[in-house]
Parts: structure tokens; sequence; C-alpha cells
């Protein structure tokens, strides 16, 4: 499966002058909302990472994804696995469970991203299934940015990688583009003003 070619297929592999969530810049953005609009597709891409999960013999009772990026990705995961799905989002800027969502001692979670840059997101959400009881056996997203090192994958983990390690990372692909500091930033130096096309600050 190629998955950069069904990013571009989707035009969710964005190219011009984007600020990332970090702050810092990038002239590519990957937008999977537009990779996940399609069902079909959203299916196709949940099966292929749930038979990665499934052969590295984890045992899962449940997906939790965090808002907003990871819902459709993490309830799409959770049906190919065939696993309760439940999800974490902010409230007042606090990551948090609610909506009558509960974790039981000792569940095992899994924590799914649509994207996984440095993983600090999913490790609010993985802060809060544990300390609800649960524990987090792993993480999943459909694509990595290339700063954690994932299952099967070729990068190296870089010292801005939140995820812990030894909790298994699967991902279907890495993606690794160029990012700068706003102040050294050659996209601004040219006069270009960053956009912000993600979900937050829109």
């Amino acid at each position: 499966m190629d998955i950069k070619q069904i990013y571009m297929d989707a035009d969710a592999l964005l190219e011009g002058h984007f600020k990332l969530s970090s702050g810092n810049h990038s002239q590519y953005y990957l937008q999977s909302a537009k990779v996940l609009e399609q069902p079909k597709t959203a299916q196709l891409l949940a099966e292929a990472l749930a038979e990665q999960i499934r052969t590295s013999g984890i045992a899962i009772d449940t997906v939790c994804a965090p808002a907003l990026g990871g819902l459709i990705a993490g309830y799409a995961l959770a049906q190919a696995l065939d696993v309760r799905y439940i999800f974490a989002e902010r409230v007042g800027g606090e990551m948090t469970i609610r909506r009558g969502f509960d974790v039981k001692e000792g569940e095992r979670v899994l924590i799914c991203e649509d994207i996984i840059t440095t993983g600090g997101s999913a490790m609010e959400a993985g802060a809060v299934v544990e300390s609800l009881g649960g524990k987090v056996v792993a993480f999943a997203a459909l694509a990595n940015r290339g700063f954690c090192e994932r299952q099967g994958g070729n990068v190296t983990r870089q010292p801005n990688c939140k995820l812990p390690e030894g909790t298994p990372f699967f991902a279907l692909d890495d993606f690794t583009f160029e990012m700068y500091d706003p102040a050294e930033c050659p996209l601004c130096k040219a006069g270009s003003e960053a956009i912000k096309p993600g979900s937050r600050g829109n």
C-alpha cells in the first residue's frame, strides 16, 4: 500500500508555507481529514494498521483517540480491531475523558491519532487513561511525522519524541519533512506568510 500516494490522491499532502501545532514552520502539511472523508479509504487504512497490531500479538481492550484529529482514525481502527472505542477531548485546555466514558482498572488501551508528530497529544490522552486506572499498551497513527520510531520503520527516535521508549508505536508510513523555527524559517525570509490549516487556531 502506497500511503504517500493515497495522501496525494486525496489532496491531503499540501505544499506551501504552514504553521504547525508545535509553532514551527514547514513547507509541507498532512491534512488527514481529506483522506478520511472517504469511509472506504478510512476502512482500508484502518484495516492495514489493525493487521500490524494483530501481528504484534499485543492484547487491546479499547482504542482511545484524542479529539479532534484522532476521532475518525481511532473509530475506524477500533472497528477493524473489533474493540471498544472512547475519546479524550480538551476542556479549558486540559485533556479529559467525559461523556459517560469509563476506564476500568487494568484495561488495556491503545491511543490512536491520525498523525503523530512528537506525540504530545497522544501522551496527554494516555495520561488521562492511566489516571483512571487503565494501562496504555501501544500507540498508533496513520502517519508518523518522523520524530518517533515506529514498529517496522526506518526512522530513528529523535530527542523531541514524547512517546515512551518501550511502548510500541504503529503507523503506516513515515513522512519526514523539514521543519523550521519561525526565526530561522527560509520561507518567512523569502517574504511568505505561514498559514495554519490544522484543527487548532482555525
